[in-house]
């Protein structure tokens, strides 16, 4: 067989599928889509089952049995192949058994924490007073009111104009 005999198989090949992929494709894609639960993973077992089917063209042409059973049974075979490879490899565990492994980097909590106390530390002490009751002790007005000794609108009025301050103290920085 001389090279444009080849090339010519080669390109039969490919238009064979095409084919197979026009008529079977969504057929492959629902029933791996349906085992895997996850579109993307299905997407990729559709396409190395095609190349699976270039591979062998002659089981696409060789009249015995369903061209789409075949394809769904290899479709089938790589699912179950990936599933035993990742079941295979070990869990990720934490360094400590009780403890779980660290999420993420603080800089962004120490950060905003730095620029609070900051701007806390620039309100008047009768402001201060009154957020830390209500924000820090969890304090509701009535009960800020008395641990402070001042009217409850006092409370109330001093808390709208301290987060106002705070606001505006966290925006300068």
């Amino acid at each position: 067989m001389d090279h444009t005999d080849s090339d010519r198989r080669a390109g039969a090949d490919e238009a064979l599928v095409h084919a197979v992929y026009s008529e079977h494709g969504r057929a492959m894609l629902v029933y791996a889509t349906r085992l895997l639960d996850d579109r993307a993973a299905a997407e990729d077992v559709v396409q190395e089952a095609l190349i699976r089917a270039w591979r062998h063209p002659e089981v696409l042409t060789n009249g015995r049995g369903s061209v789409r059973g075949w394809l769904l049974t290899v479709v089938r075979h790589i699912v179950i192949d990936r599933v035993r490879a990742r079941d295979a490899r070990p869990r990720e565990v934490a360094e400590e058994p009780g403890r779980p492994p660290v999420a993420r980097d603080h800089a962004d909590a120490v950060s905003a924490s730095v620029t609070v106390h900051a701007a806390l530390g620039a309100l008047s002490p009768e402001h201060r007073a009154v957020l830390e009751q209500v924000y820090l002790h969890g304090r509701n007005l009535e009960e800020a009111a008395a641990a402070l000794g001042v009217p409850k609108g006092t409370v109330k009025s001093r808390s709208f104009y301290a987060l106002r301050a705070l606001r505006t103290a966290m925006e300068a920085r």
